[in-house]
């Protein structure tokens, strides 16, 4: 009898739950329908009509907001992901750049510095978000001071990509950069705010 006891309380190994397979099916969907969808927000802010500011023939868009929301809003990983995917549909000869432009050639333009740095941006930016948000609730401040970074990056990325191109020496270059500085502090200062409320709305989606 107490034999029998002994093997009816014995716990028995469960079952993997049959739901858990779908689940990372619904997580693979979810994040690339992010990372599309991103992809296609940066190419949006690039369709706006550009202000000629720098003297290297570079205007400024909303180009680079999209790409810092990206990082900030999606993390490193998935917000790589959205601008690589940008970059390839524009090098597969989509009009996605500033000024309706696509193709292999822009990317040894005079905007090529800036070019080649958007997934690396995206990614310090998101990188940077996840590690000063941690477990708290991601604040204005702390994706703003995590974009700065990456903010830096992009200009100097773009610096050497002028001087390269247009074949002038670094004071020039920086001097046809400076004229950007304002119009980027205040996009960053927007996604500060924008990727706060969204990460307020969904606590997960930093960390997904």
């Amino acid at each position: 009898m107490a034999e029998a006891t002994r093997s009816t309380t014995q716990p028995t190994t469960a079952p993997a739950p049959a739901g858990a397979p779908a689940g990372r099916r619904r997580s693979s969907t979810t994040d690339l329908a992010l990372v599309a969808a991103f992809a296609a927000l940066i190419a949006a802010c690039a369709a706006v009509v550009g202000i000629p500011v720098g003297g290297g023939g570079v205007d400024i868009t909303l180009q680079t907001f999209g790409v810092i929301l990206a990082g900030c809003v999606l993390g490193p990983v998935r917000g790589f992901l959205a601008v690589a995917l940008y970059l390839v549909l524009g090098a597969a000869g989509l009009p996605v750049f500033a000024g309706h432009t696509g193709g292999i050639g822009v990317f040894t333009g005079i905007t090529a510095g800036y070019l080649w740095s958007f997934p690396v941006i995206a990614f310090v930016a998101g990188l940077l978000v996840r590690y000063a948000a941690g477990s708290r609730r991601t604040s204005a401040l702390v994706v703003f001071l995590a974009a700065v970074p990456a903010m830096v990056v992009n200009h100097l990325a773009g610096v050497a990509g002028m001087k390269l191109v247009a074949h002038v020496s670094w004071p020039t270059a920086f001097g046809w950069d400076a004229p950007f500085w304002l119009g980027d502090t205040v996009k960053i200062l927007v996604v500060a705010l924008v990727a706060a409320e969204v990460h307020r709305a969904f606590p997960r989606l930093l960390r997904g």
